[in-house]
């Protein structure tokens, strides 16, 4: 079991009391909007963002792009898949390139969906990144570290920091 101590958690939609009931149960609240850019500082950890925006997940992929990190990374959220078949490629790579480069590189099991909840949880899916596929991408993938800035970015899906 994880002590909630060591659970970090961050939304800038939380009211001050949400904020405070959280504090109460023992959890860490981040002190800033970090848009998704956590490094996993080479332990092992579990990421919960369901029904988070791309960039979140391009921004965290980015944060921790090296198979030694990535390998380390659990995330619990929309389908990479999903995303994949619903963007254009061009507006994938160009958008959230480290979500493109790494699909061959991880492995996704979708959530069983709820029949209550058909509409809200039917993307939710499972992704971990095992070394040894993460291994046989191209060395040229691995090279590209430039910080996503979403210039471009139509339908950017967070609150920027500062925006909160």
């Amino acid at each position: 079991q994880v002590p909630p101590a060591r659970c970090a958690l961050f939304d800038p939609a939380f009211s001050a009391r949400e904020a405070a009931a959280l504090r109460a149960l023992g959890l860490c609240l981040l002190p800033e909007n970090e848009e998704g850019k956590r490094g996993v500082d080479g332990a092992a950890t579990l990421f919960y963002m369901v029904h988070c925006g791309k960039a979140l997940y391009n921004n965290l992929l980015w944060s921790n792009w090296s198979p030694a990190a990535l390998s380390k990374l659990v995330i619990i959220g929309n389908s990479f898949r999903g995303i994949e078949e619903r963007l254009l490629s061009r507006i994938l790579e160009r958008d959230y390139s480290y979500i493109a480069k790494v699909l061959e590189g991880v492995e996704e099991v979708a959530l069983p969906s709820h029949p209550r909840y058909l509409d809200t949880f039917n993307d939710t899916s499972v992704h971990w990144f095992p070394l040894d596929k993460l291994q046989e991408l191209s060395p040229e993938v691995w090279d590209f570290v430039e910080e996503p800035m979403y210039q471009d970015c139509e339908d950017l899906e967070i609150i920027r920091k500062g925006e909160e």
